[in-house]
């Protein structure tokens, strides 16, 4: 087992996983991926923020919730209930990103759209539809037919 961070950082990821699921006691290893999975959904959010050109009060605004919880979001993690949603817009944003210039997406996602029946990307979030959010992405840029899960 390495001795410290720096040893275990220099092993491949699958090669480190397996070290230190052997060495740690299981509930130290559950409690240690929670923070890890916290971590990524909170840097999963600020991305969509930023590549969306979102502030926390629009956040907020979308997710029906207030600015403050946004901003817990942001330094402590999201709650269970907010991580498929935030899941699907950070894929989202993963296929805008990819294919669009990073100034263009904020018109993008706010532009009513025909397909969307007149509503804009933000439109959808706001009334919770964060799959038909991803399901737009992905037909807009020919992934329709890709299969997940």
């Amino acid at each position: 087992m390495p001795t410290n961070t720096v040893e275990l950082l220099s092993l491949e990821p699958a090669l480190a996983a397996r070290r230190l699921s052997r060495a740690a006691d299981p509930e130290w290893m559950a409690d240690f991926l929670r923070s890890l999975d916290l971590g990524a959904t909170r840097a999963d959010l600020a991305r969509v923020l930023k590549v969306w050109g979102l502030s926390q009060a629009n956040a907020a605004e979308l997710f029906g919730v207030s600015r403050q919880a946004v901003g817990m979001w942001l330094q402590r993690g999201l709650p269970a209930d907010r991580l498929a949603a935030v899941a699907e817009l950070a894929a989202a944003t993963d296929l805008l990103a990819r294919h669009l210039k990073a100034g263009r997406i904020p018109a993008v996602v706010r532009r009513p759209a025909q397909r969307l029946n007149g509503k804009s990307l933000l439109d959808l979030v706001g009334e919770g539809r964060t799959y038909d959010v991803l399901t737009a992405c992905r037909q807009m840029f020919g992934f329709a037919g890709v299969q997940t899960g």
